[in-house]
C-alpha cells in the first residue's frame, strides 16, 4: 500500500500510540512496538509514541536515559517518555501501581498532543493495559477510532501467577470492559484471536497482527559463532535460552533438566547457556549453583544488543523454549520467530493443540510443559543427532520465511489502520494454515512423532556395531 492513500483521502495517516515498552529495551514487546512505529514512519506515516522511561527486562532505570519526561525523534517517530514507579519486586500489585503511575504521567502529554495535532487512529498496546483507558479518552476527545493491540493476556496471566481469586476477578473484569470499548482489538496468533472472541470481542472487530522474524538480519550461520571463543565454548555442544528471565517462562525447567542430564556420560561436553536478565535470574543462579561442579554446565551470560543477536542465536546447537502450562495461548514467546530464523531446532514445553506447539512442530521437539525429565530427554536426543539437527534447522528457517515476514506484518498493519481511519471494514485475517484446534493437535503430534522416529534411527546408526561372539572349536 502506498502511504499517500493511507488515510483513504490522499494523505498519510497520523497515528498516536500509547504503549509502555519501547526502544532501547532490547527484548519483548518493545522490539515489536519500535519496529511497527518505525516501519510505518518509513512508509510516510506520522507516528507519535507515548512510552515509559526504559526499565525492562532488568527492572531498573536505564542510566543512559532521563528518569522524567522527555521528548525526542527516533527513527522517524516522535517518542514521548513518561516516568513511572519501577518496583523492586514485580508482583502483580506492584505492576498495577507502576502502570497506573505511568498512565497518569502520560495523560497530559497525550491529551495535549491529541488537541494540537488530532490523530487519525489512536493505538494502545498491552502489556500496559492500564494505559488503554487513556488511549480511549484521547480517541474520544479528538473523534478518532481506537485500536488495541494485545501482545499477551496480561490480566489473565497475572491472575494465574498470583493465585489470588479476588485479584483475578478484578483483573478479568477490567480486561473485559477495556476490550469491549475499542473499535478494533488485535493480537499475535490465531489461537489468541480466538481467545479474544471467546472473551466477548465481536469477530469482525478481532484481527491478527503477528510479530515477525528479522529474516534479513538473523540467518543460518556457516561459521562458528564468535561467542564460542569469547565464552570458552569451542568444541562444546550448546543448548541456548535467550530472553527475559521472568515468572511466565517456567525457567526452573531448564535447571531441572540440567540436573537430570548429569547422569549421561556422553553429554559432559554439553552446556546450557541462559542469556538474559529479569526478575527470576537470581533464583535461577542459586538453583544452578546448587548443582555443584560437573557437566552439563549451566552458564549465565548477559543479554546481548540487537546488533549481536545473529551471532548469539548461531551459538546454539539447540534452542530452548520452556513455558508454563497455565500460560498456553495467553502469550506467544516473541523470541520464537528469531529462533526459527536462525536455522536451529527448538525444544519447547508445549501441549499439542496450542499455538506454540503448532509453530514448533516439525522444527524441533515438543515436551509437556514444566516437565524437566521430558525436557532433558529432548535436549539429549537432539544433542546426539547432528543430522537431525540440520534437517530440523532447515525446516525452522523455511517456517520463519513462510509465516513470520516483517514486510507482510507491516502491510497488514498499514491496511488495517487505513481501513479503520476511513471507516471501512477491516481486511479479513489470514486463516491459520494448520486448521482447526483438533487438526492442530493431530498434526503437531504426528510431526513430533516423525522427528522422534528419525532421531531413533540416527542414534541406532551411530551406535557401535555389536560383534558376534567368537566360536572356538573344541
Amino acid at each position: 500500500m502506498s502511504p499517500v492513500d493511507g488515510g483513504g483521502d490522499g494523505r498519510p495517516l497520523h497515528i498516536l500510540a500509547i504503549g509502555m515498552n519501547y526502544a532501547p529495551e532490547p527484548v519483548g514487546v518493545a522490539v515489536y512496538s519500535t519496529g511497527l512505529a518505525e516501519g510505518l514512519a518509513a512508509r510516510g506515516h506520522r507516528v507519535t509514541w507515548i512510552a515509559a522511561t526504559p526499565y525492562y527486562p532488568s527492572w531498573s532505570p536505564d542510566p543512559s536515559r532521563p528518569r522524567g519526561w522527555s521528548r525526542r525523534d527516533e527513527g522517524g517517530v516522535r517518542v514521548l517518555r513518561c516516568p513511572h514507579a519501577i518496583p523492586a519486586r514485580p508482583t502483580a500489585g506492584a505492576r498495577i501501581r507502576q502502570q497506573a503511575v505511568w498512565a497518569a504521567a502520560g495523560a497530559a502529554p497525550a491529551l495535549a498532543r491529541a488537541v494540537a495535532a488530532p490523530p487519525d487512529v489512536v493505538l494502545a498496546v498491552a502489556p500496559g493495559l492500564i494505559g488503554a483507558p487513556l488511549a480511549l479518552a484521547v480517541a474520544r476527545l479528538c473523534g478518532a477510532p481506537a485500536w488495541l493491540h494485545v501482545q499477551d493476556f496480561e490480566a489473565e496471566a497475572a491472575a494465574l501467577v498470583s493465585g489470588h481469586r479476588r485479584v483475578a476477578r478484578l483483573a478479568l473484569s477490567f480486561e473485559r470492559r477495556v476490550f469491549g470499548a475499542f473499535d478494533v482489538v488485535s493480537t499475535i496468533t490465531p489461537a489468541m484471536r480466538a481467545r479474544l472472541i471467546a472473551k466477548g470481542v465481536a469477530a469482525e472487530r478481532a484481527t491478527e497482527l503477528r510479530n515477525w522474524a528479522e529474516l534479513d538480519v538473523i540467518r543460518p550461520a556457516r561459521a562458528p559463532s564468535p561467542f564460542r571463543a569469547a565464552w570458552g565454548l569451542e568444541g562444546r555442544r550448546v543448548a541456548l535460552y535467550s530472553g527475559n528471565l521472568g515468572a511466565k517462562q517456567g525457567l526452573e525447567t531448564l535447571v531441572g533438566a540440567a540436573a537430570r542430564l548429569r547422569s549421561e556420560p556422553d553429554l559432559q561436553d554439553l552446556d546450557l547457556v541462559i542469556c538474559g536478565d529479569g526478575a527470576a535470574r537470581a533464583t535461577l543462579e542459586q538453583a544452578a549453583a546448587a548443582l555443584g561442579p560437573g557437566g552439563p554446565r549451566v552458564l549465565f551470560r548477559p543479554l546481548q544488543p540487537f546488533e549481536r543477536l545473529d551471532a548469539l542465536l548461531s551459538l546454539a546447537d539447540v534452542h530452548l523454549l520452556p513455558q508454563r502450562a497455565a500460560a498456553a495461548d495467553l502469550v506467544m514467546p516473541s523470541k520464537l520467530a528469531n529462533m526459527l530464523a536462525s536455522g536451529r531446532p527448538v525444544v519447547a514445553g508445549a501441549t499439542p493443540g496450542t499455538q506454540l506447539a503448532t509453530e514448533v512442530a516439525g522444527c524441533g521437539l515438543l515436551t509437556p510443559p514444566e516437565d524437566p525429565d521430558a525436557f532433558a530427554a529432548a535436549i539429549a536426543a537432539l544433542a546426539r543427532a547432528p543430522r537431525m539437527r540440520e534437517t530440523l534447522g532447515r525446516a525452522a528457517r523455511a517456517r520463519a520465511e513462510a509465516r513470520w515476514s516483517r514486510r507482510a506484518v507491516l502491510d497488514a498493519a498499514e491496511a488495517g489502520f487505513a481501513a479503520l481511519a476511513a471507516g471501512r471494514p477491516l481486511p479479513r485475517p489470514v486463516d491459520d494454515p494448520a486448521g482447526d484446534p483438533a487438526e492442530l493437535a493431530a498434526d503437531a503430534a504426528l510431526a513430533d512423532a516423525e522427528v522422534r522416529v528419525g532421531l531413533a534411527a540416527e542414534r541406532e546408526e551411530a551406535a557401535p556395531p555389536v560383534r558376534a561372539p567368537e566360536i572356538r572349536s573344541a
